[in-house]
């Protein structure tokens, strides 16, 4: 697929996209003889890791990172057990400090549908009362 069906597919923009692959961390797997981008599935799913990761404030190193050792697991033939151990110990680092952030995001989402419960709460007893609303 060319790259605006992949925009699209990922909610990523066409220059979001070519920013990861000026540093490395796509690439298309192929170019039609217009010279177009062509992209796989697999260049999706490659996408959808990174669009997953940059909320949680992976840098672009962590995300290089962790997509090298995915590609090693996922290579024929695998890496011997040592390595396919070294590699699974990075994901799970990786999985920590993603669970991590997503408590740390689930406090603020807290903290902010709370502000909000407090601002409508004002709102309606400065409307009930028969004053003006004030501008928050």
């Amino acid at each position: 697929m060319q790259i605006g069906e992949v925009a699209a597919r990922t909610e990523l923009s066409l220059r979001t996209i070519r920013h990861y692959e000026e540093t490395g961390l796509v690439a298309p797997s192929a170019r039609s003889q217009g010279g177009f981008r062509l992209y796989t599935e697999t260049d999706v799913a490659r996408l959808m890791v990174i669009r997953r990761m940059k909320p949680l404030g992976f840098t672009l190193d962590q995300m290089r990172d962790l997509l090298e050792a995915t590609d090693r697991l996922d290579r024929a033939p695998g890496p011997d057990a040592g390595e396919r151990e070294a590699l699974l110990d990075r994901l799970r680092e990786y999985e920590k400090a993603a669970t991590e952030q997503v408590d740390k995001l689930r406090v603020q989402l807290a903290r902010a549908e709370d502000f909000a419960t407090t601002l409508r709460a004002r709102l309606d007893q400065n409307t009930s009362a028969g004053h003006r609303p004030i501008d928050v």
